[in-house]
Formats: C-alpha cells, sequence, structure tokens
C-alpha cells in the first residue's frame, strides 16, 4: 500500500484533538459537580482512556474491524491481523487505529459525569474496561466496520449513535440503576438543586469540547488529499460549528422564557448537545440542514433535562444522558430526513423516500436495545459482588477524601461547604461498634423563673461539613432561629488524619469543618446539645466538639434591644 503524508497527517492530527476531549469532558464535569468529589471526576477521566487504550488495543479493534461476519468481528489480541479491507486510503495501520481509540475512549467517558459523585472507584474501572472491551466495538462494528447496519446503508459520519448514543444509554442505564444521590429529592420526590462547584470550569470544558469536535468530526473524513475530500472536510467543519452556535441561541431563548433568566449551564449543554446531534450527518446535509439539527437539539436538550430531572427521577449531573443519548439519537434520525444525497442517499426531504430514514431507525433501536442489554448485564453483575455505589457515609464526605485520601482538590482555596440535605432532621445511624457516650461533660444550665433575668448561652458546634444542613434543620426545629456558619480548618488530639501525597505523609493536618454557632435563652441549652449530639453521632473519630460558653449581653442593633429580648423574633 502506498501512504498518502497529506492523509496521515490529517488522521492523526484528528486523534489529537479528539484525545484532547478528555480533558473537556473532565473539566466540564468537574464543574458541573461539587468540589468535594473533584479529584475522583479528573481520576476517572483518566482511567477510562487509560484503561481503554489496552482494552481496545487487545480486543476492541479486532471486534471491530476485522472480517468477521455482520455481526462480530475476530478476536484478534495486540492488532497482528490484515485490515486492508478496511484502512483509509493512504493511511498507515497504526494511524487508524490511534485514530479509533481516542473515539472509543470518548464513549467510555460519556458514561462518567451522569453516574458522578456516588459511584465507588473500583466499579468505575471494571465497566469502563467493558465499554471499551466488548459493548463500543461490537455495536462499532455493525456500523463502521462492515457490518449489517453498514449494509443497510445506515449513515453515522462520525458518531452520533456509534460513540454518543452508546455511551448515553450506558449513562441512562447507570444512573437508573445507582439510583439518585442523597438529597437529590426530597420525602415529595420534588428534585432539589445541587449547584455544580466551578462554572468556570464547565465552561472552559465546553470550550476545549467544541475546539476538539472540529478534529472528531473533521477528520473523520479520514483523508485531505482529493478535492472532495477537502470540499467535504469544509463543509463539515462549517456544519459543526453552525449546528452548535443555533443551540445554543434556541436553548438561551428558551431558558429565558421559561425560568425568566437566560440559563448559564444549560446553555452550555446546548452547544454540546448540538455538536452531538449534527456529528451523524455533517458531512451529508446543508447549512440549513445543519441549522435546523441544532434548533432541535436545543429545543430537546431543555426537555430532556427536565424530563429526567423531574419526571423519571434519574439524576444526572452533568445532562449527559439528555446531551449524549437523546440529541446523539435525534441527530442520527434527522440526516435520515435532511441528507442531501452529497456523500450519501438523499433523505425525506430530498426526495430520497423513506429508505434512509427506516434503516437510521432500524440502527438507533438496535444499537439501543443491544447496548441496553449488555450495559445492564454488566452493572447487576458489578452490583451484586464489588457493589456499584459508595456507601453513605463516602458520599456525604466526598469520594476525594473516601476512595483517594486527597483532603481536597483545591488546597491553599476556601470552599464553601456543601449545603445539600441529608434527609434533614432525622438521627444518623451508628455505623460502628463504639456505644453511644457524652460528647462532652456539659454543666446544664436550669430553666430560668419569671422575675429573673433570663441566662443567656453561647453554645459552639464544630462538625463535618456534610452535617451541616441536617444540622440546621434540627436545631430549626426545637426552636432555634438564627445562627451563625463559619467554614473552619482544625484538628483534635488525634492531629487530624494521616494521609498521604504523593508517597509523602502528610503531617499535622488540618481538616475542613463546619463552626455554628447559637446563642439561646429561651430553648434550654441541654435540649440543644442533646439534638446536636443526635444527628452528629456516627462513634468514629472526627465527629466533633460542642463547646458552651456564659454570655454576658446580646444587642439587637436595629433596634437596640438588649439581652434576653434581641434574640426573639419579631411579633
Amino acid at each position: 500500500m502506498e501512504y498518502s503524508a497529506v492523509n496521515t497527517i490529517w488522521v492523526l492530527l484528528g486523534a489529537a484533538l479528539v484525545f484532547f476531549m478528555q480533558a473537556g469532558f473532565s473539566l466540564c464535569e468537574a464543574g458541573f459537580t461539587r468540589a468535594k468529589n473533584t479529584g475522583n471526576i479528573l481520576m476517572k477521566n483518566l482511567m477510562d482512556f487509560c484503561i481503554g487504550t489496552p482494552a481496545y488495543w487487545l480486543v476492541g479493534f479486532g471486534v471491530m474491524f476485522g472480517m468477521g461476519t455482520g455481526l462480530f468481528g475476530t478476536f484478534d489480541p495486540m492488532i497482528r491481523g490484515e485490515y486492508g479491507h478496511i484502512l483509509p486510503a493512504g493511511v498507515p495501520l497504526w494511524a487508524f487505529v490511534i485514530f479509533q481509540t481516542v473515539f472509543c475512549a470518548t464513549a467510555a467517558t460519556i458514561v462518567s459525569g451522569a453516574m458522578a459523585e456516588r459511584t465507588k472507584f473500583s466499579a468505575y474501572c471494571i465497566y469502563s474496561a467493558a465499554i471499551s472491551l466488548i459493548i463500543y466495538p461490537i455495536s462499532g462494528h455493525w456500523i463502521w466496520g462492515g457490518g449489517w447496519l453498514a449494509q443497510l446503508g445506515f449513515h453515522d459520519f462520525a458518531g452520533s449513535t456509534a460513540v454518543h448514543m452508546v455511551g448515553g444509554v450506558c449513562a441512562l442505564i447507570g444512573a437508573k440503576i445507582l439510583g439518585p444521590r442523597i438529597g437529590k429529592y426530597d420525602k415529595d420526590g420534588k428534585p432539589h438543586a445541587i449547584l455544580g462547584h466551578n462554572i468556570s470550569f464547565a465552561a472552559l470544558g465546553v470550550f476545549i469540547l467544541w475546539f476538539c469536535w472540529f478534529g472528531f468530526n473533521g477528520a473523520s473524513t479520514v483523508g485531505m488529499e482529493s478535492d472532495a475530500l477537502m470540499e467535504t472536510a469544509g463543509r463539515v467543519f462549517f456544519n459543526t460549528n453552525l449546528a452548535a452556535a443555533m443551540a445554543c441561541v434556541v436553548t438561551l431563548m428558551i431558558t429565558w422564557i421559561r425560568y425568566k433568566k437566560p440559563d448559564v449551564s444549560m446553555t452550555y449543554n446546548a452547544a454540546l448537545a448540538g455538536l452531538v446531534g449534527i456529528t451523524a450527518g455533517c458531512d451529508a446535509v446543508s447549512p440549513l440542514g445543519a441549522a435546523v439539527i441544532g434548533m432541535i437539539c436545543g429545543v430537546l436538550v431543555v426537555f430532556a433535562v427536565e424530563f429526567f430531572d423531574k419526571i423519571a427521577k434519574i439524576d444526572d449531573p452533568v445532562g449527559a444522558v439528555s446531551v449524549h443519548c437523546v440529541c446523539g439519537a435525534t441527530g442520527t434520525l434527522l440526516t435520515g430526513l435532511l441528507a442531501t444525497g452529497i456523500t450519501t442517499e438523499a433523505g425525506l426531504f430530498y426526495g430520497g423516500g423513506w429508505h434512509l430514514l427506516g434503516v437510521q431507525a432500524l440502527g438507533v433501536f438496535a444499537v439501543a436495545a443491544y447496548v441496553a442489554v449488555v450495559i445492564y448485564i454488566i452493572f447487576w453483575v458489578i452490583q451484586h459482588t464489588i457493589g456499584l455505589r459508595a456507601s453513605r457515609e463516602e458520599e456525604l464526605c466526598g469520594l476525594d477524601l473516601t476512595e483517594h485520601g486527597l483532603l481536597t482538590a483545591y488546597a491553599g482555596f476556601a470552599m464553601l461547604p456543601d449545603t445539600t440535605p441529608d434527609d434533614a432532621g432525622t438521627a444518623t445511624v451508628v455505623s460502628g461498634d463504639i456505644p453511644v457516650a457524652e460528647a462532652v461533660v456539659v454543666k446544664k444550665v436550669p430553666s430560668f423563673d419569671a422575675g429573673t433575668v433570663p441566662k443567656l448561652t453561647k453554645i459552639e458546634i464544630i462538625c463535618k461539613e456534610h452535617k451541616l444542613e441536617t444540622l440546621k434543620a434540627a436545631m430549626m426545629q426545637i426552636g432555634i432561629t438564627g445562627m451563625t456558619v463559619s467554614h473552619v480548618l482544625g484538628c483534635g488530639v488525634q492531629k487530624g488524619k494521616p494521609e498521604y501525597y504523593r508517597g509523602v505523609q502528610i503531617e499535622a493536618t488540618l481538616l475542613p469543618k463546619i463552626q455554628v454557632d447559637i446563642v439561646v435563652s429561651k430553648v434550654p441549652v441541654q435540649q440543644v446539645i442533646e439534638t446536636a449530639k443526635t444527628v452528629l453521632y456516627t462513634g468514629h473519630i472526627g465527629d466533633g466538639k460542642i463547646f458552651v460558653y456564659d454570655v454576658e449581653n446580646v444587642v439587637k442593633v436595629r433596634t437596640g434591644e438588649e439581652g434576653f429580648d434581641a434574640l426573639q423574633d419579631v411579633e
């Protein structure tokens, strides 16, 4: 085979851009979730690529591109077979292999976002490997490896179905099996917003993904040697950009009307929705078709996010299911309507009849069904062996600390405490075999009698960050109407919990804690203490401390009231 320098460089450049999408996904997922899970998310996005690469080399590539049957390629460990039948003109085997490897990694990394903040890291590594070993390669063989869908004329130029819908279906099944994050829904099923901690991260991630999508779609021409390929690449670039931009404009208008303000995070989701939607037909539709696909995806992403969040009760922190599954399937189907006949059979709206639309619909249904069944089996096995979901305590503390021993991903930066409701007001079940004991020795303060000066007492409670909402709700139930909350660092007599950073033990650790200050006069001091102990107690080191002080006076600045009167509600 005679190699082409232009085609080879084009494919390798595309591979590098698609690889860099891992950075975009990492930042996007980290930004849309909470700070206490940032290190875990970054680690998962690193490892799905690092696990997927050898898995695809050992098994996946042969399954996907080997000359087997219409359903399955060949088992070819370490890619030692002959693949001349599938190689693009002038492109060496290993250039094509790395190009396909980065696409495989993209499918695997999509799942991370929907299952973020509550998945065990060991479980993630296992199902990520399974996606690269069997799930993605088999459906990829049907579409791109000469399988039965390719033989029928199924058109998915760069992977709306082959990559994005595959990852999106896995994400949907995984998020459903896992269940929502703690505090996402109240007892009546009403969703609570759990804010992402860094919208700048999320925005930068989306811009990186948008930039890299030019390689994802554009380099899928796998050549630039002929005039036809150059013309196609230009059209692909333009359509890719136009669809993303139109999706953002439409989502901005919809959210502005529905929420009375243009929603930032949803509009960034829309950019990805438009990019996913145009990926199947970016070579086959006109700019008008690309604009229509972008607008439809811009509408869909808003209502899909609301549907999964409010109706289906599927907790997807980053909107991965709405973006990749819903818009991936939609973009593939719309190709059957809007294909102009330039590079493939014309779609229904361009005089091509129902054939292409029917094949597109069959492909979407078949791939979705196959992926859903296989990934469900994998999740079921993991759930009944090592477990799929992190424990309650691990989830509340954050996976950075519990899974990786990482005290914080933001050393040197003060972060707001997590304020997600934790079944507020309920007592925490003792998690160990340590008997319930007094947290501190407290001198009981007798209730004041009529005619005497009411006693003022300050109660200072030091507790874990994730216990704040539980404590706050419990205090309000017993009549506490005011409190001051501070984010502090400190350690007890144990000098913190020793952890390791790059193999070196961290000494004299100052752990992040919450300090709650309450001044009481009417509510008995002992009731406040006993209530705090009930909701904070686990029996393990680090539950916190309670300090009690006498207060000389309290002055309400607005009214000038002092003492007991300054602490009372306005009648």
